[in-house]
């Protein structure tokens, strides 16, 4: 009977071990992964700040524009710019968002006054789409002659998924700039203008806010805390105090 006491003691220290193991490579997996995700918060948050420091700067007008380091990153950076649209180009991307209604985000190249050879492709605002007809374009406002166009510099609008391959016209699913500037023949830069100010041109411009994804890194980080504290737990539970209140 010794022998069989001593053998379940025996058995029982080895699944301890194995338990207390498995415990601490869980705790340490899951304290490592809220930590990592603490630094993508952090680094999100740098990027913030090089958000807010480009916005801060006095906007670029023509001038600057021109002798500006073509090399540097100018994202997010503000722009008060002359020039003319040139409303033949100007293309309609479908499916797209404002304020939770589906229609239509508008581009049209703007060719820079006093320098011909220099065109931005500006994201001038959304319009709903006629439901009842889809062909159906938006009517712009005549705007002949020189403008003064407001906004600051941004990626592309994002790709939405397509069935069929791009194909040419005024509505369009998504636009490659680039490919786009090889269609038409236009000098287009290579970054484009996400226009702001006065709605008074009948287009909407209450563009979502640039999303870092803190809030989502913090949350996720506050889990695999949250989940290696619960498995530190279990394992003094179960493992530690009820062993020991048996034993009394």
């Amino acid at each position: 009977m010794t022998a069989d006491y001593l053998v379940a003691k025996q058995s029982l220290t080895a699944r301890f071990w194995l338990i207390a193991a498995a415990a601490l490579i869980g705790a340490s997996v899951t304290m490592k992964l809220g930590f990592w995700q603490l630094s993508r918060a952090n680094e999100k948050l740098t990027l913030q700040k090089a958000i807010d420091d480009q916005a801060a700067l006095p906007p670029l007008d023509n001038v600057a524009l021109a002798g500006a380091d073509r090399t540097a990153d100018w994202t997010h950076r503000r722009l008060s710019l002359r020039g003319r649209w040139l409303d033949p180009h100007t293309v309609y991307l479908e499916n797209r968002q404002m304020d939770g209604k589906p229609g239509f985000f508008i581009l049209t190249p703007l060719q820079l006054d006093d320098d011909p050879r220099m065109v931005v492709l500006v994201q001038r605002g959304w319009q709903q789409r006629n439901f009842n007809d889809r062909t159906a374009l938006p009517e712009l406002p005549y705007a002949g002659g020189v403008v003064r166009v407001e906004g600051r510099i941004a990626p592309p609008p994002a790709k939405l998924y397509e069935f069929e391959p791009q194909a040419e016209g005024k509505i369009r699913q998504n636009l490659d700039v680039s490919g786009y500037a090889r269609e038409t023949g236009l000098p287009l830069a290579s970054f484009s203008v996400l226009q702001t100010g006065p709605d008074g041109d009948g287009l909407s411009r209450d563009w979502a806010p640039i999303p870092t994804g803190v809030d989502k890194h913090h949350g996720y980080a506050f889990q695999w805390f949250a989940l290696s504290g619960l498995i530190s737990a279990l394992f003094f539970w179960f493992q530690i105090v009820r062993r020991f209140l048996s034993t009394r």
